[in-house]
């Protein structure tokens, strides 16, 4: 199947596309963000440029309606040196280059710019944060993959990729979940809520198919998407099984495993840390297995009376795993779902595994992330992501939120956001989005909108705790925008530029408003910020 995108001007980032280049040669896609000049009355003087990654392949660029082909990169055969390997043997590969400098975002020409005559009330504002950044190079980014503290999800049969690192020392990345149930009606629409996800800054897509078509909704998304997919290979096994999960077998897991990988996807879920035994420990659970797979391998486990496949096979995936450069996603099928069962001892004991299973696969130069919660008071998120440093020995983790709230439905991309701040400011690498309709119903493409620009704060947030480079940058531009009433360079530097626009405009119509030195807020006579340019004009 080839992709069949349009390119739709309604789902185009802030900006114009901008390449910079790889220390390997590639062209490698950002966001520049025209500023425009401080008004005269406030002194006058030249805005920089700004930059900002660009995860919407050829679809930010292309004119309206025009079918979209995205880059297909060159990449190994399979059976070729994985990252890891790579990483270890001293090789900076072109995707440790292309990642390395999409962390940097142009930080560097940023800086150089600030020298240019006009620019000088910036530069001594913003010069100090940047005299302390240390650009990523390959070398770094491959330091850290050989240490196993950053993973690149790029399997060998997915050539539009374009690379990503995700670990604790870069930026937080953020996961958007798409995909069919057994309500969906059109499951092209998944495509769909993918370019809106794209639109908004995901920096991974997951497949989570379970209804109709699961084979053609993953083709679609993998031949249409420019950043990582993942996948949970166990939904398409129940389907092989008949929906039966008494049905379900190593075998069909095994030829599903295969099939996923020698399409392309990047990293799948694995549900390989839930054995016999932590099946007993959710006994007095409040809300006992909310993971789909966890749900169906616990109920194979109990019925059968044996150990999960999944983990008496975890070599053979690991076989096919180091052949196709496939990232392992280690699930954690005993999340909570509950505040109630938040951080219990089936959760704890399934994480403890995992380490386990993670130190089997950087054994055999296999990737791998690290799944985590779930429903977790906030008192005790922090204790997760310790645990996970400590028996995980500082995989990359990857979590739903946590929900720090039970009764926010229908604003729980809220509660999860929360969550996700916290315990990425604490090193999670990856958060996983909510959207409004978790718990609810299938999500539409305005809850992945929600939901996307809800976690992209929170990543942000966590960014700016944690001292990722430049990630404050783009709040002190904002702050300068807002206090000369450079209305366009706010709505360019939002999360959401269009709904910035939108609301601005709703009570403030009209071009004249656009210049107007106050908002519908304050109006005219109350507005504390123009009131506060009157304080030193002596």
């Amino acid at each position: 199947m080839h992709n069949h995108f349009h390119s739709n001007p309604d789902l185009r980032p802030a900006g114009e596309r901008f390449f910079v280049r790889s220390e390997a040669g590639e062209d490698v896609p950002l966001r520049r963000i025209r500023l425009s000049d401080t008004p005269e009355c406030f002194g006058g003087g030249r805005n920089p440029d700004f930059f900002m990654t660009d995860v919407t392949g050829g679809y930010g660029a292309a004119d309206a309606g025009e079918t979209v082909e995205l880059v297909r990169r060159e990449r190994p055969e399979p059976g070729s040196p994985t990252q890891l390997a790579a990483a270890r043997a001293g090789v900076v590969t072109p995707e440790m280059a292309y990642a390395a400098a999409r962390e940097n975002a142009n930080l560097e020409g940023f800086a150089a710019s600030l020298s240019e005559p006009g620019l000088e009330r910036v530069r001594d504002r913003l010069m100090p944060l940047l005299e302390r950044v240390e650009p990523w190079t390959g070398e770094r980014v491959r330091a850290r993959v050989a240490a196993r503290q950053a993973v690149i999800p790029a399997a060998f049969t997915h050539p539009e990729v374009e690379p990503t690192v995700i670990g604790r020392h870069f930026a937080t990345k953020v996961n958007a979940n798409v995909g069919t149930s057994a309500s969906s009606s059109d499951w092209r629409e998944e495509g769909r809520k993918m370019q809106e996800a794209l639109a908004r800054g995901a920096d991974t897509v997951m497949d989570l198919s379970t209804g109709r078509c699961i084979r053609e909704t993953r083709e679609m998304i993998l031949r249409g998407s420019p950043v990582p997919v993942g996948t949970v290979p166990l939904y398409e096994t129940l389907e092989r099984a008949g929906g039966d999960p008494l049905a379900l077998s190593w075998e069909i897991f095994r030829d599903v495993l295969e099939d996923q990988a020698r399409a392309g996807v990047d990293y799948m879920t694995i549900h390989a840390g839930l054995l016999l035994p932590h099946v007993e420990l959710t006994r007095s659970r409040l809300t006992g297995i909310v993971s789909r797979g966890g749900g169906m391998m616990a109920r194979w486990m109990k019925a059968f009376g044996r150990e999960n496949f999944l983990y008496e096979h975890f070599d053979e995936i690991l076989d096919i795993a180091a052949h196709y450069d496939l990232t392992l996603s280690l699930g954690d099928g005993l999340r909570s779902g509950s505040l109630y069962d938040g951080n219990d001892a089936a959760q704890f004991a399934e994480l403890r595994t995992l380490g386990e299973l993670n130190r089997r696969a950087g054994a055999r130069d296999v990737q791998v992330m690290i799944e985590g919660p779930g429903h977790i008071p906030m008192p005790g998120v922090e204790l997760n992501q310790l645990n996970e440093r400590e028996w995980c020995d500082d995989a990359p983790f990857y979590t739903l939120g946590p929900l720090v709230s039970d009764v926010g439905a229908g604003y729980d991309h809220i509660t999860a956001a929360i969550g996700g701040a916290m315990i990425a400011g604490a090193g999670t690498a990856m958060l996983c989005y909510v959207t409004p309709k978790e718990h609810l119903g299938l999500p539409d493409a305005n809850d992945v909108r929600e939901g996307m620009a809800a976690f992209r704060i929170a990543a942000h947030a966590a960014d700016i705790a944690r001292g990722v480079p430049g990630a404050i940058l783009r709040d002190h531009l904002m702050s300068m925008a807002r206090f000369e009433f450079r209305w366009p360079d706010q709505f360019a530097l939002a999360v959401d530029p269009a709904r910035a626009r939108a609301f601005h405009d709703e009570t403030l119509p009209g071009a004249a408003a656009q210049k107007a030195h106050f908002c519908s807020m304050c109006g005219p006579k109350f507005c504390p910020m123009k009131l506060a340019h009157e304080l030193f004009k002596d």
